[in-house]
């Protein structure tokens, strides 16, 4: 089996960008969460050059800026960082004309979009005019060809204010081709927020053998040291066709059918892990090929909807991810975004 849990040990990185000035400390910011985070110095001058780029055209070529969101990339049998740019406008019907060396809307050279994606092992773009754009890359120094059995996207950014996010998330891949996703959301936010999800994500690592429901009676006893936290676990089985569903507080989660129209709403129960439950129950759902889950913290408003992006439905799930916390993300909590999607083929 392998595990991830961005956001326990390793914090993913957020950075605002609106003016020049910001461009430049975002740059240097990424380098040291990069050193921090254990990167090589190669790939440290990597992410310098893509982070230097996609900054420097958020200040030239968006209407009021935008953000950068960076996570270290998992399952990719080296070491990456995953990258996401982030804007809400004017955006582009033709992007790919942007792509090309010597394109400038701004007087510039051109060629920063094609130096980012030629640093780039993964680079996907959702633009559209009058919504904004949302760029992801993966910049790895050492690129290797591998078949990924599914994808999986997170975005976890704390309340402005604090340097920790209160939120976490985990996926997991069993042997038998069973793949499970937590969310956990400890109540408030800061660092003793952070101590409960954080609390509920080991237990998870932990303990993979236990059903949902005995996943979360366990880590119900365990937060009870704790501010506790609203916490729901996933667990898609292709083979059969079926998502198994155990939540329990104000984590949403949702399948949305391949064309992006319809999503199916999953069933938490009212309470708080570690302090006050209801009985937990658990919820089968049918799983398709084409099938994206999307779960989120309550810092993501509910009432979104994947169809008014043009294109999207069959995008990296880091991409959807992204677009749904720009789009929709509260300013007055932290934000989470977990998506995941198996591979076609």
């Amino acid at each position: 089996m392998a595990l991830t849990f961005p956001g326990t040990v390793r914090q993913p990185a957020f950075f605002p960008v609106v003016e020049r000035s910001q461009a430049g400390n975002a740059r240097r910011q990424a380098v040291i969460w990069a050193e921090d985070n254990g990167c090589s110095k190669e790939l440290q001058g990597q992410l310098a050059l893509v982070i230097t780029e996609l900054a420097g055209n958020l200040v030239l070529h968006t209407t009021h800026g935008g953000c950068l969101v960076l996570r270290l990339a998992e399952g990719r049998g080296t070491e990456a960082v995953e990258v996401l740019s982030l804007d809400k406008g004017p955006g582009s019907a033709n992007f790919g004309a942007c792509m090309q060396d010597g394109f400038s809307t701004a007087g510039t050279a051109g060629i920063g979009l094609g130096v980012v994606r030629r640093a780039s092992d993964f680079f996907e773009v959702h633009s559209q005019p009058g919504v904004g754009t949302a760029l992801l890359c993966i910049v790895t120094c050492k690129p290797e060809v591998l078949k990924e059995r599914y994808q999986f996207g997170l975005v976890n950014v704390p309340i402005k204010g604090e340097h920790v996010c209160g939120d976490a998330g985990a996926q997991l891949a069993l042997e038998d081709g069973r793949v499970r996703l937590l969310l956990a959301d400890g109540l408030g936010h800061g660092p003793c927020a952070a101590d409960a999800s954080q609390a509920a994500i080991a237990v998870f690592a932990a303990k993979p053998q236990l059903d949902l429901i005995s996943l979360l009676e366990k880590i119900h006893d365990e937060l009870r040291a704790t501010r506790g936290a609203a916490v729901a676990v996933a667990e898609m089985d292709p083979a059969r066709g079926q998502l198994k569903y155990a939540g329990v507080g104000n984590i949403a989660g949702y399948i949305v059918k391949g064309d992006s129209t319809e999503s199916t709403h999953l069933v938490s129960m009212n309470g708080t892990l570690g302090a006050v439950r209801s009985r937990i129950q658990e919820f089968t759902y049918p799983w398709k090929a084409d099938s994206l889950l999307v779960m989120t913290s309550d810092g993501i408003k509910n009432h979104w909807r994947l169809d008014r992006y043009v294109g999207i439905s069959h995008r990296h799930p880091s991409l959807i991810a992204g677009i749904l916390f720009r789009d929709h993300a509260r300013t007055t909590d932290d934000t989470t975004v977990a998506t995941l999607r198996f591979s076609p083929g």
